[in-house]
């Protein structure tokens, strides 16, 4: 068992499921797989042909197509095998009785000897020639990503096909995924430990430290971002950004072979992690870890200062200025529409007063007495005057 960012990390990392299906038939087997992987050329039927009897041409087609399919030979040839398989290449072969191939099986050097022609035959070499190469890519891969054990082993796996290479045991394949990832995880942390002077390293572990009278250790404080929008968690922000880029802290020099998605997944572990559980690691674990929590804390107290003034502008400053805006708005919009109504009948009116006369001019002051008519005038202030 090993351990990764407070958890445990056992090398069987895959589900009792995961490791039976893994170089194995995981079930039923579609028609278009059997046509892709399952298809018989010249070739493997020339293979086939020498072969005597209906259960050994059988049998070695079947451990022919499943090693195409599942990247490995089983022990027991006929272990899993779906019946579809069995009968689609039995058709083939213009075997009638495909349950012959049971016979096959009860002879282990005859199915072990086809394994080494087939094996020969197709080029396929055995993971000893390769353990090596695959260690230092896995190796790589954990290094850069930092991805989790069962998506490596699923890649290292991919790469062993893509090779033309026999799938190992499970569990071998499992403890280099494992092996390979600690040793990349502990190389970070060297990495990050190493690139701290003696001065950074106790300012860091001060920052686990509560101090006195206080409640909570700088780290916890730093972590903690504004509770709501309001001028004084405006300032405490603003203090906050304040404090980490005057630590100095922030802008330690990192080297520049560690990826910034390694950083990012170490910072993740200190933003969320107790203090102390960041007390108990050992000196390296915990100063990197402490590295790029304040890093990613610089960025994270700037993001969180701006947000809140973005808020404080909408809700407070922008927000009030809207709502005195709509409130005079309301206030004058009955004496515009009275106005506007007004207008929109004299208007009317002016139009009318084309036909009066039929054809005779209309004097002005006709047009002002019908208007005042329709709108009597006030009992004080001006009247309507042409």
């Amino acid at each position: 068992m090993i351990w990764a960012y407070g958890w445990p990390v056992p090398v069987e990392f895959l589900s009792d499921q995961e490791a039976a299906a893994f170089g194995r038939y995981g079930g039923p087997v579609s028609q278009a797989d059997l046509e892709q992987f399952f298809y018989l050329d010249d070739a493997d039927r020339k293979r086939v042909a020498g072969l005597r009897g209906d259960h050994n041409r059988l049998g070695f087609s079947v451990q022919l197509a499943t090693v195409r399919f599942v990247g490995r030979f089983l022990a027991d040839p006929l272990e899993g095998v779906p019946t579809e398989v069995i009968n689609y290449l039995a058709g083939q072969l213009q075997i009638a009785d495909p349950s012959c191939v049971k016979k096959y099986a009860q002879r282990e050097p005859t199915h072990r000897e086809h394994a080494g022609k087939i094996q020969e035959a197709l080029g396929l070499k055995d993971f000893t020639q390769v353990e090596a190469e695959l260690s230092g890519y896995v190796g790589k891969r954990a290094w850069v990503t930092g991805d989790g054990p069962k998506a490596i082993f699923l890649d290292a796996a991919g790469w062993l096909r893509e090779r033309d290479v026999l799938l190992p045991g499970v569990s071998r394949l499992a403890r280099l995924v494992a092996r390979e990832r600690d040793a990349a995880t502990q190389r970070l942390w060297d990495t990050l430990y190493a690139a701290l002077t003696a001065a950074e390293l106790a300012a860091l572990d001060a920052l686990l430290v509560v101090p006195p009278g206080a409640r909570v250790s700088p780290l916890e404080e730093w972590r903690t971002g504004p509770a709501r929008a309001s001028g004084p968690q405006m300032v405490k922000a603003l203090h906050r950004v304040a404090d980490i880029i005057g630590s100095g802290l922030s802008r330690v020099k990192i080297d520049a072979n560690v990826t910034p998605r390694r950083l990012a997944e170490l910072a993740r572990y200190g933003m969320g992690a107790d203090v102390a559980q960041l007390k108990r690691h050992g000196d390296q674990r915990r100063m990197a870890t402490m590295a790029a929590t304040v890093a990613q804390l610089e960025a994270t107290a700037t993001d969180d200062a701006l947000e809140l003034l973005e808020l404080l502008w909408a809700t407070e400053l922008a927000g009030k200025a809207t709502q005195e805006a709509s409130k005079e708005t309301v206030k004058r919009h009955p004496r515009l529409a009275r106005a506007s109504a007004v207008l929109a009948v004299v208007a009317q009116m002016l139009l009318e007063a084309r036909e009066w006369g039929s054809g005779d001019e209309v004097r002005v002051s006709e047009v002002w007495e019908a208007i005042e008519a329709r709108f009597p005038a006030p009992r004080c202030g001006p009247r309507w005057t042409p």
